[in-house]
């Protein structure tokens, strides 16, 4: 597929004059994915799971196919490993509030990277609070590295967690979660992964990673906004307690007690977003469709055209590595002497819409010695003519706001 074909597969980018370089917060959708979430309300809708005649079968086996889907998308052992949830902050949230409680005890460690997302940060610091262990962070180099002398020097005998992102939302860099993984393992310790800026732009395996549990949120990778995937190893997800407690989690309930449903059912309480994961099915089509192969050598040849042409401006200081091939679609940036939102307001009297401020990575940005950025980040869908124009944009702003450069 040419980026020109691809392009049209987005009505929104049709449609408005907006140079869009936000994908990193959410992607654009396709109308394939748009009229997936409507053929199912046209088609199948009912309460999966729940309805013993014709409709709502047909509405459970397309969000039970959905949930096949993703599996094979990120080559799980098997369904069961897949629960639906929101977003990877849900997923995140379940996995520090249930795993947390049940394997946390008073002075147990958490070992929880600088550059985290607030989503693998928060839930680590509410688990301490309620378990009485202590949350220790691992602090990157200012390109973004973590090295393995590091990794293993911050573990200990009573580290029992380690969260990682894959990617990193603000530096774009790409952790080695691999080998964390298996040096966390090594050491007793259990892994989590944040796949929210990894899983839509290259290809990930959960059992080649060998990370216990990986979250992902669909809205960033051409899926809707309210449906996102934990991925977690099925012996892991048997011993936990569930998170929310509501229909269909249940195998049977008494005045006194309950037993719950199997996994992955256990963690999805309630009336599911069934449109939701059979357009998120969709998404993962639409992406295999163009290829992982196709995606990441588009998108690294679109950051090192940006990262060349930020270089050449005066007083563009760029977060993280100094190499585009680090980037991985997202590249952070201050310009001297003009605040963030400022830089953005001026971005979108241009119609280019870009993200300013702290990007929920405040403790990254504190380790970095910056309050607030302006961060670029990358989709399939984004062409060379629109990184022009942004450098364009970007090189006069000073000028606007009164300098003489």
């Amino acid at each position: 597929m040419s980026v020109n074909e691809i392009r049209k597969d987005f009505p929104l980018l049709e449609n408005q004059k907006v140079i869009y370089l936000d994908t990193a917060a959410t992607s654009q959708k396709p109308a394939c994915v748009l009229e997936a979430e409507r053929e199912f309300y046209e088609k199948y809708n009912a309460n999966p799971l729940r309805g013993l005649y014709e409709l709502g079968e047909a509405a459970t086996e397309k969000y039970e196919e959905a949930r096949e889907t993703v599996r094979e998308f990120l080559n799980a052992k098997e369904a069961a490993e897949i629960i639906f949830v929101r977003n990877a902050t849900e997923g995140l949230n379940l996995v520090a509030y249930s795993f947390g409680s049940l394997v946390l005890k008073p002075g147990d460690e958490i070992l929880v990277s600088i550059m985290e997302h607030h989503s693998n940060l928060l839930p680590w610091q509410q688990a301490a609070a309620r378990t009485g262990a202590v949350v220790k962070y691992l602090e990157c180099a200012e390109d973004g590295k973590y090295t393995e002398e590091a990794f293993k020097e911050a573990l200990s005998d009573r580290t029992k967690i380690v969260a990682m992102t894959q990617v990193s939302n603000v530096l774009g860099c790409k952790n080695d979660i691999k080998r964390f993984a298996q040096l966390a393992h090594e050491a007793g310790a259990y892994f989590v992964a944040d796949g929210a800026q990894s899983v839509p732009h290259m290809a990930v395996d959960v059992q080649d990673l060998n990370v216990d549990f990986l979250a992902f949120s669909g809205h960033k990778m051409y899926a809707p906004m309210g449906i996102g995937v934990l991925y977690a190893k099925r012996e892991l997800l048997e011993q936990m307690p569930p998170f929310l407690c509501g229909g269909e989690m249940i195998d049977s309930v008494s005045r006194t007690g309950a037993v719950w449903a199997e996994v992955p059912h256990k963690f999805e309480a309630g009336t599911v977003n069934g449109a939701g994961a059979y357009a998120l099915a969709e998404a993962i089509r639409y992406v295999q469709k163009i290829g992982f192969d196709f995606i990441e050598e588009r998108e690294a040849k679109l950051t090192k055209l940006l990262m060349d042409g930020m270089k050449e401006i005066p007083a563009v200081h760029i977060l993280g590595s100094q190499k585009a091939e680090d980037h991985h679609g997202i590249v952070t940036f201050k310009l001297d002497g003009v605040h963030p939102h400022d830089v953005a307001s001026v971005l979108d009297a241009d119609h280019i819409a870009v993200r300013a401020g702290h990007h929920c990575a405040q403790p990254l940005l504190q380790h970095l010695r910056v309050l607030s950025t302006t961060r670029v980040s990358l989709g399939v869908y984004n062409t060379e003519e629109e990184i022009q124009a942004f450098l364009t944009s970007l090189a006069g702003i000073r000028r606007q706001m009164g300098y003489g450069e």
